[in-house]
């Protein structure tokens, strides 16, 4: 690892404070260092080993989160929830609100890239998390900080159910247990503009139907199909187990 300089550490220990952490005694700040540290800025010592890591993570941060406080809630509900929670959109608004972009160390023809700003945010943000984890092999210098995000979402999320995204658990599952991707034909099924079965998709996975659904859109339709398809599978695999 690369010495960390004064002012650098000083920066650091700034973006620490500003994620509340109290304990910064535990940090390994030569892993926070390399977290912000893109590769336009250094061929070797970069980020991405550790957003490998941080993707883990963030997603068990996400499901530890999600198992606490809905202990209702089915796994395909879960898994829906937590697509949104650790996509990039939302990392990258959360990276945001705490100014990462001060503290990203990033080649300016990279930086001027503006169509790479939320990967960027994303990916520094899941290294942090990985940096924060490696430190002490716990989430205890995470979750005190990232719940609060998380929770306000998943509570906006919860309240509309449109928003939860059933095609990525869907697609995550597939990939995971069956190395392919679900396949998606609709129809427009319905005359009324606006009608709850004006389309209807299908789903399929190796050319074998696994669900269908209806919605007012092409997407609500799409969504409705991956829904079914999503508990369909997670019932096989139960009774498999």
């Amino acid at each position: 690892m690369n010495p960390i300089y004064p002012g650098r550490q000083k920066e650091l220990e700034k973006l620490a404070e500003k994620l509340g952490i109290s304990n910064q005694n535990l940090i390994k700040w030569d892993l926070v260092d390399l977290a912000l540290t893109h590769s336009s800025a250094s061929a070797k010592a970069n980020y991405e080993q550790l957003e490998f890591v941080g993707d883990a993570v963030v997603r068990l941060t996400a499901s530890e989160l999600l198992f606490e406080i809905y202990p209702d809630c089915s796994v395909g509900e879960f898994a829906a929830i937590r697509s949104i929670l650790v996509s990039d959109r939302i990392l990258s608004k959360i990276a945001d609100s705490y100014g990462f972009d001060r503290y990203l160390i990033v080649a300016s023809s990279a930086a001027s890239d503006k169509t790479g700003t939320e990967s960027r945010r994303a990916d520094a943000l899941e290294a942090l998390l990985a940096a924060l984890y490696l430190s002490t092999h716990t989430l205890e210098l995470i979750r005190p900080w990232l719940d609060t995000h998380f929770k306000r979402l998943a509570m906006e999320i919860r309240s509309d159910p449109a928003r939860q995204n059933y095609k990525a658990a869907l697609q995550e599952l597939t990939q995971g247990k069956y190395k392919t991707l679900p396949k998606y034909s609709v129809k427009e099924t319905g005359t009324v503009q606006g009608g709850e079965d004006r389309f209807t998709a299908e789903v399929r996975l190796q050319e074998e139907l696994l669900a269908e659904g209806k919605g007012r859109s092409i997407k609500a339709a799409e969504q409705a199909a991956a829904q079914a398809a999503f508990n369909k599978l997670v019932s096989q695999l139960t009774v498999d187990c």
